[in-house]
């Protein structure tokens, strides 16, 4: 196994890690991002990005990934196309495997991100960014005097739910229990909204469409009833789960697995720092993953200047 020494890794190639490397890399630390071999994070489910600053137009979100990329590469920082497999924080230097390398580092930042659950349909793979999405502040505007449905009980959904309200024409909450789990003030809040309404002890079972979604097959989970409704648009909203099991035991995690913050970036052990969606489990927005990824990086250059003096 090839052995390399490096300065910083950055453990992720979503927006935080891709901002962690274009400032790492213009502080002259050289650094190696361990990408992974989807690289590029959330980004790369979503077509049009409209909210992030300086495209007026709007940006494609695997093209804004790869400007980003394109970014950090033209300051030197380098890729690695693996995933990372293990680490061992209790040593210094740090030590990361990845598929085919050891990589000893003098310090860390894990930008590894956290990923949607969804419902595991093939007709839902299928027409993700084309009616199908998991960000009702991402495309919401896009839904604008359409009808829609969110799956979900808990807060996310209740949340996305009145999000979509001031866009949509109606918004219907698919649950498939009889009652949701998310806290009362939020769900007092979604019913108080005339254009939301809500469908229980329901799931579903097919996202219909060709080249866009045009409505979904559900069925009722007392009845055994199929029935279809046609709709413009499906909100997944049943959780993100972080990418953390490789820090199991390495970092302090909490009961979600969202690595736990010490302050603004710095987890459990002091060399290794955190930015992106693995500790932040609110706000999962481009601009707020890249602003970590800046603070990260910015107090991997300050440690990095303390532990030479």
């Amino acid at each position: 196994m090839e052995e390399k020494q490096e300065k910083v890794v950055i453990i992720g190639s979503g927006p935080a890690g891709l901002t962690a490397a274009i400032y790492t890399a213009r502080g002259n630390l050289s650094p190696l991002v361990v990408a992974g071999r989807t690289p590029g994070g959330q980004p790369m489910l979503t077509t049009d990005v409209d909210d992030y600053p300086g495209f007026p137009q709007g940006v494609q979100g695997p093209e804004l990934m790869g400007y980003f990329r394109s970014q950090a590469e033209r300051f030197g920082a380098r890729f690695l196309s693996e995933d990372a497999v293990t680490v061992d924080f209790s040593k210094y230097p740090f030590e990361i495997e990845t598929e085919n390398s050891k990589v000893l580092t003098e310090a860390v930042i894990v930008a590894s991100g956290a990923s949607p659950m969804w419902l595991g349909l093939p007709s839902e793979q299928r027409l993700i960014g084309r009616g199908v999405s998991v960000c009702a502040t991402c495309d919401g505007p896009f839904f604008k005097d359409k009808e829609i449905i969110i799956v979900g009980g808990g807060d996310t959904a209740m949340r996305e739910a009145q999000h979509l309200s001031k866009y949509a024409k109606l918004v219907t909450i698919v649950h498939r229990r009889e009652t949701f789990r998310a806290q009362d003030a939020l769900q007092e809040l979604v019913k108080s909204k005339p254009n939301i309404k809500f469908l229980f002890n329901s799931v579903v079972e097919e996202v219909l469409g060709d080249e866009k979604v045009t409505g979904v097959k559900l069925k009722n989970t007392v009845s055994g009833e199929v029935s279809e409704m046609s709709i413009d648009g499906i909100f997944i909203a049943i959780g993100y789960k972080p990418n953390t099991d490789i820090f199991q035991g390495k970092l302090e995690l909490d009961e979600r697995g969202y690595i736990v913050l010490k302050d603004e970036t710095r987890s459990s052990v002091e060399g290794v720092f955190v930015a992106g969606d693995a500790a932040d489990y609110r706000y999962r927005q481009v601009i707020v993953a890249g602003g970590s990824g800046a603070k990260a990086a910015l107090d991997v250059e300050e440690y990095l200047d303390k532990i030479k003096n």
